[in-house]
């Protein structure tokens, strides 16, 4: 099962939230263990924002378009 959560500061740490469809779903209770597979949501635009070319976009088209006519 996968859910979206936001960290939150509790002291000197860090939780999260699971929301109550998730616990009712699951049958949790406050001492029930469980295992939390932790995947950091990547910012899709700040890996575009990383990509250096030597040539502007408009170029890279040009480039792509040739012998197409």
């Amino acid at each position: 099962m996968e859910i979206k959560a936001k960290v939150k500061e509790w002291g000197n740490s860090l939780g999260i939230i699971i929301p109550k469809e998730i616990v009712v779903g699951e049958k949790l209770k406050p001492s029930d263990e469980i295992i939390i597979d932790i995947k950091k949501k990547t910012d899709i635009m700040k890996l575009f924002g990383k990509a250096k070319f030597k040539q502007t976009a408009q170029e890279l088209k040009d480039e792509g378009r040739k012998g197409w006519a």
